[in-house]
């Protein structure tokens, strides 16, 4: 059995009488979690090591551009030739394209012979447009003389470069498909200029064959899984000042707004936050309906500069938007329809909520300090995460198919070493990737539970104290409770943690498991089987809401008697079946009124990530992201993040207060000795509300 509470924390004589210390929550304290602790410290040591590879591997260039047939990306200033401004794949050869997009042939596009150039070429109206390879040999050009005569010097040509390059073997090409720029490759029409094609045939051309597989090729490459997430990734890479404004500094200035607010405003904080809610659900779900092309004509589009209105070209990213605007769709019900019911429970636990933020307006900024040190880590990690998925090592395909051209250096055809170049990964940066991303879970867990348990032990503090000391939390007890965590309980905080972020990782891999076997058709079919399949899934949500529940009480339990995390935890648990009448009643304004705050600051920061992303310098040239996606999700999880970090002031206060009343009830035979005169008001007058509301 555990001694009285009181005696514990040191202040208060036990039962016998006698004095167990001098101050609070002081007594019987000892590092915790050791173990963990350096295995925390031990990754954190890997982290920086995997980061270093990302750095010394990746370019995060490769996320939007290709290569060409040197094996140069496109746009680098340090290749030979210089590829400065040179920033769009162009495949010379119509036949090559043709050939990689028949079906089951062994030529793939990787080895179709490319170049770099600066815009798209298209076929002339009265004559014939030629693309040449990069000057060199006896081509006497500069870079910037072949890119002043738009790539064309078929008049310097021998006789014996013009035969070869009416065999489509260069070191000239024609143009004659019209091509458009979709994201940073030239994308050919299916149609034939007719007149560049006469001028062709008239000069001896060889046959140029023509159809939708010249389209096909290319679409479907970039159309890829693999290029749809590059592009997803280099557009948070892109879009980093709207990362830092919508997804950092508003949600900083929304959240300390809004605690603010219902400190001053109590009676119509629910409404307010109800009704902004709503609007904010609503606002995002229009602007996915607007992108997936469902509304307006602001839609998407792959093409970066002009676009033919007469060309629709779509890709998997208006897929995605389309499914997202579906989604939201769901939510916005669900969300009107929840927030109608609850309205008039909230009203319940409002005044709880001003009454504890009124006691801890001290701590109210406290969180800005875990807020730097994540924003300090989200920096570095999103900068190696983008090294990360852009590392690899650039090589010479292998390839059995003809992919002969005129060599200028040789100044002759050569076979030899014409084959493409692509970026080959190798199987252990998956691994690096998906231990990156556990430890962006890990880390954030980490920094929110530190902030938890600071906050709890300065609370616990002012309850065990009977608010003797002062009507509201000086900032002492703040930096007492800070230095009790970093000196006893960071090894508890880190396999808290660590259990939390396991779950959710686990939960993440899980999950697209789950949908390929509900697309596998593999979903039992009976009845009986559905309700197990569908109650799995719910179950795994319930043990996730479940660990969170238990992680956050546990931090208070490890704030005020300095257990470790497994015990603390055990304490919290008991305590919580003991009380949980009392506990339930108190804890709406936790699951309620500050989760819809939560999300009313997330979605701010999408709405207007949303409307950032919708400007000029993020729709065309070289900013111009491929989906609003990926950057607005980031951003809502990032706002998420930073609201759950100040609104964890006042959800970590109740639930401190509410544990420290029930373990002062539970010692003093249901009368709570140290309790303040004003929570026992609020459970005196919740108590007679929900009387009132139940007849």
């Amino acid at each position: 059995m555990r001694g009285p509470l009181g005696a514990v924390i040191g202040k208060y004589p036990s039962s016998d009488g006698s004095n167990q210390g001098d101050g609070i929550i002081r007594k019987n304290r000892k590092c915790r979690d050791l173990v963990f602790l350096v295995f925390f410290i031990a990754f954190w040591v890997a982290m920086i090591v995997n980061s270093s590879f990302g750095f010394n591997q990746g370019n995060p260039l490769r996320l939007t551009y290709g290569l060409d047939y040197k094996g140069n990306l496109c746009g680098d200033k340090h290749a030979i030739p210089s590829l400065r401004q040179l920033e769009i794949r162009y495949w010379v050869n119509p036949n090559q394209v043709y050939e990689s997009g028949l079906k089951n042939s062994l030529f793939q596009l990787a080895d179709a012979r490319s170049i770099c150039l600066l815009d798209c070429p298209n076929p002339a109206e009265d004559s014939l447009n030629w693309v040449c390879d990069y000057p060199e040999g006896d081509i006497h050009l500069s870079m910037d003389e072949w890119i002043d005569r738009n790539y064309d010097y078929f008049e310097f040509l021998t006789p014996e470069m013009r035969n070869s390059s009416l065999q489509l073997l260069g070191p000239c090409y024609p143009v004659i498909y019209p091509s458009l720029n979709v994201f940073w490759s030239c994308e050919f029409t299916p149609r034939a200029s007719n007149m560049s094609l006469k001028h062709w045939q008239q000069m001896g051309g060889v046959n140029i064959n023509g159809g939708l597989a010249i389209d096909k090729a290319i679409h479907q490459t970039l159309n890829s899984r693999s290029a749809v997430l590059k592009r997803y990734m280099a557009d948070v890479g892109k879009s980093w000042p709207v990362l830092i404004v919508c997804g950092g500094m508003l949600p900083l200035f929304l959240s300390v707004i809004w605690l603010l607010l219902i400190r001053h405003f109590v009676a119509a904080m629910p409404w307010i936050t109800v009704i902004l809610f709503n609007l904010l659900v609503i606002s995002v779900m229009i602007l996915f309906y607007s992108k997936a092309g469902w509304i307006g004509n602001d839609a998407v589009t792959p093409v970066i500069g002009e676009q033919d209105p007469y060309i629709h070209i779509f890709g998997r990213e208006m897929s995605h938007l389309r499914a997202a605007a579906v989604f939201m769709t769901g939510v916005t019900v669900v969300a009107i329809l929840a927030s109608i019911a609850i309205v008039r429970r909230i009203l319940m636990a409002t005044s709880v909520a001003a009454k504890v933020i009124g006691e801890v307006q001290a701590l109210m900024f406290f969180p800005i300090i875990p807020y730097v040190m994540l924003a300090i880590f989200y920096m570095f990690w999103f900068s190696a995460a983008l090294h990360l998925f852009s590392s690899g090592e650039v090589r010479q395909n292998y390839c059995s198919s003809n992919c002969c051209s005129f060599d200028l250096k040789l100044n002759r055809v050569s076979c030899e070493n014409c084959c493409g170049y692509s970026v080959k990964y190798t199987p252990h940066i998956g691994v690096a990737i998906f231990f990156h991303l556990f430890g962006c879970y890990w880390a954030t867990y980490f920094f929110i539970a530190c902030s938890s348990t600071v906050i709890a032990g300065a609370v616990a503090s002012y309850y065990w104290a009977s608010g003797e000391s002062s009507p509201e939390i000086p900032f002492l007890p703040v930096f007492a409770s800070m230095k009790r965590l970093a000196r006893y309980s960071l090894g508890s905080v880190a396999v808290g943690s660590l259990v939390l972020s396991f779950t959710e990782s686990t939960r993440f891999i899980l999950e697209p498991i789950r949908r390929k076997l509900k697309v596998s058709y593999t979903t039992p079919d009976g009845w009986f089987g559905k309700i197990a399949y569908h109650s799995s899934k719910c179950s795994l949500k319930c043990i996730e809401w479940i660990i969170k529940s238990i992680n956050r009480n546990a931090y208070i339990m490890i704030a005020i008697m300095g257990k470790s995390f497994f015990k603390s935890s055990a304490i919290a648990t008991e305590l919580i079946m003991n009380n949980i009448s009392t506990i339930g009643k108190v804890n709406v304004i936790g699951d309620v009124v500050l989760s819809l705050g939560k999300l009313c600051v997330s979605l701010s920061s999408a709405l207007f990530a949303f409307l950032m992303l919708d400007t000029h310098k993020y729709a065309s040239a070289h900013n111009k992201i491929s989906s609003p996606l990926f950057p607005v999700l980031i951003c809502w999880g990032l706002g998420y993040v930073v609201a759950k970090l100040f609104f964890g002031v006042v959800e970590m206060s109740i639930d401190t207060i509410i544990l420290s009343f029930c373990q002062d009830s539970q010692e003093h035979e249901g009368t709570a000795q140290f309790a303040p005169p004003l929570l026992l008001e609020t459970l005196n007058d919740d108590q007679n509300e929900m009387q009132r509301l139940t007849q």
